[in-house]
């Protein structure tokens, strides 16, 4: 069960624990239990890049128990606010200090990777630190074994599925980097990205748009990957400017849906799986 935005209520006895991202928030969710009230920031369907928070929501932010964000650069609409919680004292837990960060690059440009999630393994490591952090700041967490089996389990999943795929035909392209961690984990080239960056916020070029053609008919790649909350007219712009015809399959891969298989982290990553494997056993 995931979390929803302000499912605390002011005045509440229970510490208070604000997420900024409802991936996070989901996973914060299920490692508390009942042990906390969990505030998620950021709607179902939102873009982690860009979405933004009320005053209000800004206000409660400073007087929380724990603040549990991304980092790696994510969440570019919200991080000052989580800055000025710090600031006034409130305990933050970054996910991304959790691992050991990749990089995105391109010819002219590179980054640090912020999608950790794309990878159980990762988040395993994040949930560990968390549980230690909530620890920290007296908030005993009540389903971090369970939900470090949830995840173990999902690795093997993943694992199995993605091993029905040759190894030549393993090779992805998305409307932006997001699946570095993935394609590290289970052995996936990551042919290119409509927009050449870490994050939706920037555009791609008439030479991006050209260099990611060549790049496509080079590994014969059969679909592009996009974000449901990205317009696939990002990668639909292919076939018009560069003449590139691929099947777009849209995934839930920075943002968990209001209902149906991707409400939840362990849904979202379940169906991103399925989708994917179909995606890249259709032959050109």
């Amino acid at each position: 069960m995931g979390g929803t935005a302000g499912c605390s209520s002011p005045g509440s006895d229970r510490p208070l624990v604000a997420v900024t991202t409802n991936v996070l928030g989901d996973v914060v969710t299920e490692v508390v239990g009942d042990a906390a009230e969990v505030m998620v920031l950021m709607p179902a369907g939102a873009d982690p890049h860009s979405f933004e928070v009320s005053a209000q929501e800004a206000a409660r932010l400073r007087s929380a128990d724990l603040v549990v964000e991304n980092g790696l650069g994510l969440e570019e609409g919200v991080s000052r606010h989580v800055e000025a919680a710090e600031q006034d004292g409130v305990p933050v837990t970054t996910a991304g200090d959790a691992v050991e960060a990749l990089e995105w690059t391109t010819e002219d440009a590179s980054g640090p990777d912020p999608h950790i999630w794309t990878d159980p393994t990762r988040m395993a490591d994040v949930v560990r630190a968390l549980d230690t952090d909530l620890r920290e700041v007296g908030i005993e967490p009540t389903g971090t074994d369970a939900y470090l089996d949830e995840l173990a389990a999902l690795d093997d999943e993943m694992t199995e599925a993605f091993a029905t795929i040759p190894q030549e035909r393993r090779a992805l392209v998305t409307n932006h980097h997001v699946f570095g961690y993935l394609a590290d984990r289970y052995g996936f080239r990551v042919v290119g990205a409509v927009i050449p960056s870490g994050t939706t916020l920037a555009s791609p070029s008439a030479a991006d748009l050209r260099d990611l053609a060549d790049a496509i008919e080079q590994a014969g790649v059969p679909t592009i990957f996009a974000d449901l909350s990205q317009p696939a007219r990002l990668a639909e712009v292919l076939a018009d400017e560069v003449d590139v015809h691929v099947e777009i399959r849209s995934l839930a891969t920075e943002s968990l849906t209001a209902d149906g298989a991707a409400a939840t982290y362990l849904g979202m990553m379940r169906a991103n799986t399925a989708s994917i494997v179909a995606g890249l056993s259709v032959f050109k």
